[in-house]
């Protein structure tokens, strides 16, 4: 087991190196650099891509250069090239695309992830700033979906063809059918003073007066704020989880070793949990890792938007929208990395659940 995870651990070096590779090339190809945002506006036209619809002509400044030093941007007509010169040396773009990658690199390597271009801040503080938002709603998204949908996939595969079966099944369908961020606003018109209830909170993780209130206060506060972001978050992880659990279990019912279990004179719930129950879970616990990872990363940005949550969603949307190439980068980088490492993490978490699997033997 240890020669297979060096292995992949030495795999991660160049996954990583190709995934910055083929970023920081396909960035080079995307118009709207921040030297195109600031020239936007300066000229007043407020955001770069006004410059780029309607072929250059949405105002006097986005009119396309004929020549000279400032015709790759769009807007840069009566600029002095002295001051687009000077912002291309602040960015670091008066130096060729490989060696501000290598550097770039070079700097990640000494964990220097540089600082936004357009708020000042070190990447690694941005992260870490907006870190408690998304980590509430990955950890307690997956935790709930594990603490429902597990129980229920078991119920739902003792149960296989009865009336609960079925209408559960049709329950998880609807469910999982529902855009998230359309439930989500379901949520907020119904219980967050919307036509209706004015149960919860309509924004933020905290109230105003999180530093005045007592402990037990401050865990109330949080867990108000949390609720409706975390049902929208989490109604749709609900079906698949479930549906796995319940196929799981269904396969390894069928097996030989449950008869012989039954046979012996063991009662159901000593087969179910006794013997089926950590080969079925096998794939479930295992890839605990992996899902927490994709609730944290993904189908957040839009929960946050319409929740006003400041997490790291709406900060690489934002960083995106404003070139902000440092964060972009950054954060690439270090989730990338976090991603790759999670998966040696699941591996690990399969031999962890069945030790019969040795992933050496599997290779060879």
């Amino acid at each position: 087991m240890g020669a297979y995870i060096l292995r992949r651990l030495l795999l991660v070096i160049p996954t990583l190196l190709g995934i910055m590779i083929v970023n920081f090339t396909l960035v080079q190809f995307v118009p709207g650099g921040p030297v195109e945002q600031i020239i936007a506006q300066i000229e007043g036209q407020g955001d770069v891509f006004a410059g780029f619809a309607g072929g250059g002509d949405t105002g006097a400044g986005a009119e396309p250069i004929g020549g000279g030093f400032d015709d790759k941007y769009v807007g840069a007509r009566g600029l002095p090239p002295e001051f687009i010169a000077d912002l291309e040396k602040e960015f670091g773009f008066d130096k060729p695309p490989l060696e501000r990658f290598l550097g770039m690199m070079g700097n990640y390597l000494t964990l220097d992830f540089g600082e936004s271009y357009f708020r000042s801040i070190n990447v690694i503080d941005l992260v870490l700033e907006k870190m408690p938002v998304s980590i509430s709603l990955g950890l307690w998204s997956t935790l709930i979906a594990y603490l429902v949908s597990i129980p229920l996939g078991i119920r739902k595969a003792v149960k296989d063809g009865s009336r609960f079966d079925t209408w559960t099944s049709g329950a998880i369908i609807v469910a999982y059918a529902i855009p998230g961020f359309l439930f989500a606003i379901l949520l907020l018109v119904l219980f967050a003073g919307g036509s209706y209830w004015q149960i919860f909170p309509l924004r933020g993780l905290t109230s105003d007066n999180w530093d005045s209130l007592s402990l037990f206060g401050k865990m109330a506060d949080y867990f108000w704020h949390i609720a409706l972001p975390i049902i929208a978050l989490t109604i749709s992880a609900f079906a698949t989880l479930t549906l796995l659990t319940k196929n799981s279990f269904l396969d390894e019912i069928k097996k030989q070793y449950v008869m012989t279990a039954r046979a012996k004179g063991l009662s159901e719930s000593q087969v179910l949990y006794g013997h089926v129950f950590r080969n079925a879970m096998l794939i479930v616990i295992a890839g605990f890792p992996a899902v927490f990872i994709g609730v944290f990363f993904g189908g957040s940005i839009i929960i946050e938007t319409i929740f006003s949550l400041d997490g790291l969603g709406r900060l690489g949307f934002e960083a995106a929208v404003a070139r902000d190439y440092p964060v972009i980068f950054g954060t690439l980088f270090i989730f990338g990395l976090m991603g790759l490492v999670v998966g040696i993490i699941s591996d690990l978490m399969y031999v962890l659940v069945d030790p019969r699997i040795d992933f050496e033997k599997r290779e060879g």
